[in-house]
């Protein structure tokens, strides 16, 4: 079996791997990381195989007042050109977009709570026999959001899902970069633990669940997320050994 090193960027002490870590463990693979944060030093990209890049509530667009922002696109990106595999989670989604050119900006509405994802329509030229795995997997799933900004569809990735308050909710770049706005990674301890850090922003609208609604859902969609996050990693890393040996 070939032991993937795994490394993760986290920016906030408050959203870390969550279920992803108990995935790496299953399947024995390394895994260092580094908390941006706290200016720890990003690794030379040529000691990783896959590059997970984790939420926060900050902005990609913080460049001037938050140093390590540009550090940290630097790494994405070569990252990216050296082919290796990039996941990234919410804000680490929107690096992801940065760095290949799109603009991110502010959503026409906060999504927080659990809400369901639509396939998006993608034309047969462009579609990968991962990118459908991928939206067939996910489509119509009921997911964990908590964010602000959204993205534009980098130029030459393919759009996989959306929502109703927001169009692209997740996206596949040359089979080896996934970004996803929503989380199926927190387990009841990550969502209370965002919810005690960023519980001011819970303002209920149509697009903000109460706290209370959130908890209440937890039981019944964490375990489905649980099932959707391993099969997607089975699929877009764990499928793809060969591919980097």
């Amino acid at each position: 079996m070939q032991r993937l090193r795994i490394h993760h960027i986290q920016h906030v002490p408050f959203e870390g791997l969550g279920l992803i870590a108990s995935w790496i463990d299953l399947h024995q693979h390394l895994h260092t990381q580094t908390h941006i944060y706290k200016n720890e030093i990003l690794p030379s990209v040529n000691e990783i195989d896959v590059l997970i890049v984790m939420g926060g509530p900050m902005s990609v667009n913080d460049d001037a007042t938050i140093a390590w922002i540009a550090a940290e696109k630097a790494f994405i990106k070569q990252a990216i050109d050296a082919g290796k595999i990039v996941m990234g989670i919410c804000l680490g989604a929107q690096f992801i977009a940065s760095v290949l050119g799109a603009t991110v900006y502010k959503n026409s509405q906060k999504e927080i709570g659990w809400f369901p994802l639509q396939k998006m329509e993608i034309s047969p030229t462009n579609s990968t026999s991962l990118s459908e795995t991928i939206t067939l997997l996910l489509s119509n799933q009921t997911v964990f959001l908590w964010h602000g900004e959204t993205f534009q569809l980098p130029e030459n990735a393919i759009g996989l899902l959306s929502s109703e308050a927001c169009v692209n909710q997740a996206f596949l770049y040359r089979d080896s970069v996934l970004g996803l706005q929503f989380h199926v990674e927190m387990d009841e301890t990550s969502i209370d633990t965002i919810v005690d850090n960023c519980r001011a922003e819970l303002i209920p609208s149509e697009y903000i669940q109460t706290e209370e609604m959130i908890k209440q859902k937890m039981e019944k969609y964490i375990e489905e997320n649980k099932k959707l996050l391993f099969d997607l990693l089975d699929e877009f890393i764990e499928k793809k050994n060969k591919r980097i040996i």
